[in-house]
Order: structure tokens, then sequence, then C-alpha cells
């Protein structure tokens, strides 16, 4: 099930429920029923979502596969490719700026 964030200074913002949970983590909040991002919560928001590392966690390697198996994981295919949490993230974080600009705030589960 998605998650729809919305917010008087701006359009809604969909995502997918296990990354809207996993942002939400970082942030203290749940994906869970209703939630709110006050604009006096948003500068801290901003400071933890722009310093989320860029790099996804690297898939385990497995020390018993082959040369060509771990070089398989090593390149993987575009559509295999892992996203940052921080990528993920982007669009709220530009929709906090809007929201924290325009001193409105955030709501999902609503």
């Amino acid at each position: 099930m998605p998650v729809k964030f919305k917010s008087q200074a701006t359009g809604d913002l969909v995502m997918v429920q296990a990354h809207a949970a996993a942002v939400l983590r970082v942030l203290g909040k749940s994906a869970e029923g209703q939630g709110i991002l006050t604009p006096e919560d948003m500068p801290a928001a901003l400071l933890v979502l722009k310093a989320l590392p860029d790099q996804p966690e690297p898939a385990p390697v497995d020390p018993h596969a082959d040369a060509d198996e771990a070089q398989a994981r090593a390149e993987p295919a575009f559509q295999d490719e892992k996203v940052s949490l921080r990528k993920r993230a982007w669009p709220l974080v530009k929709m906090i700026e809007e929201a924290q600009a325009a001193s409105k705030p955030i709501v999902w589960g609503v």
C-alpha cells in the first residue's frame, strides 16, 4: 500500500510503503497510521535526510562463490541496481523545503 504525503504548500507525493517506512524511520516517525511533520520539525528532518549516505549498502559477498558469480554481483544489471535511501528520500526533501518556506505541515495517512 503506498503512502501519500500531503501539504497545502505542494502537490501530493506518493511513495511505496517500504520506502516511506524506511525514510520516516530515520526521522523517528512511522508510516503506519497518520503522521505529521510540523514546520518546527522540518529543519532537523532536512539535516537528517541530507546527511544520509548516497551509496546503497553493498550486497553480502559469498566467499565460496566462483569468480564469475562474484563479478556478476559486483556489476549488477540496470534493473538490479540498488538505490540509496538518500535518493529515495530526495522528493520528500524537496517537499519539506517547500512546505517549510510556506510554514505548512506535511501529513500522511489521512
